[in-house]
């Protein structure tokens, strides 16, 4: 099947700036270029964060990293540190990092609308001291992503607000959806109950470390 694609007209960023206005100056000096104490009780508190990189050719990738609130480490006020927990071992992020070590960071907290962005450079390490400080349910990773913070600020709470994230009546979507197994059999054309591969994932939720 071939599917028709749509390329809507790009705009110049003297264009965009001409819709847009310049920004405030609140919103520009509220960047600094380190984690400073406020920002270090955020990420203490933060369990989820998605992390963007791409590779030498711009493309780019998003991925999620979750877990226990305080999972990324602060290691002084220019360096985080966030382990790698066991997942599908693509390795986007690794690769995108050997070629291109831009790194951008979204943390969240539940239940609060204002978000922190944290951007840098970012490689892999496997050092010892590191890795135990991430020790959790009794697992070390075997990797952490090291990230030399450049841009860290707060962002307001427009989109979380606006997208109702919080809000338990927005859980009524997920209803709405089809199981993940669903989607999976007939993405791949797996020839397999699609419960099959929801158990499947369930079993392996359980071995999250």
């Amino acid at each position: 099947m071939t599917h028709a694609r749509t390329r809507p007209r790009p705009l110049s960023l003297d264009e965009v700036r001409a819709r847009l206005g310049e920004p405030e100056g609140t919103a520009t000096d509220k960047i600094i270029d380190h984690i400073d104490d406020q920002f270090r009780r955020f990420i203490a508190h933060s369990p989820f964060l998605t992390m963007a990189t791409s590779d030498a050719a711009g493309r780019a990738d998003c991925t999620p990293r979750g877990d226990y609130p305080g999972f990324v480490k602060v290691l002084d006020a220019h360096t985080l540190a966030i382990p790698d927990r066991p997942g599908n071992r693509i390795a986007d992020s690794f690769r995108n990092l050997a070629e291109n070590d831009g790194i951008g960071l979204l943390f969240l907290i539940p239940g609060m609308r204002e978000v922190l962005r944290v951007n840098g450079r970012g490689y892999p390490t496997d050092e010892p001291d590191v890795l135990a400080r991430m020790q959790t349910e009794g697992r070390t990773p075997e990797l952490a992503i090291v990230v030399e913070v450049e841009q860290a600020y707060g962002h307001c709470g427009r989109a979380v607000i606006r997208s109702r994230l919080w809000d338990p009546a927005s859980q009524a979507l997920a209803d709405e959806m089809p199981t993940a197994g669903e989607m999976f059999t007939a993405q791949l054309g797996l020839d397999i109950p699609p419960e099959t591969l929801d158990n499947a994932l369930e079993d392996g939720y359980r071995k999250l470390y």
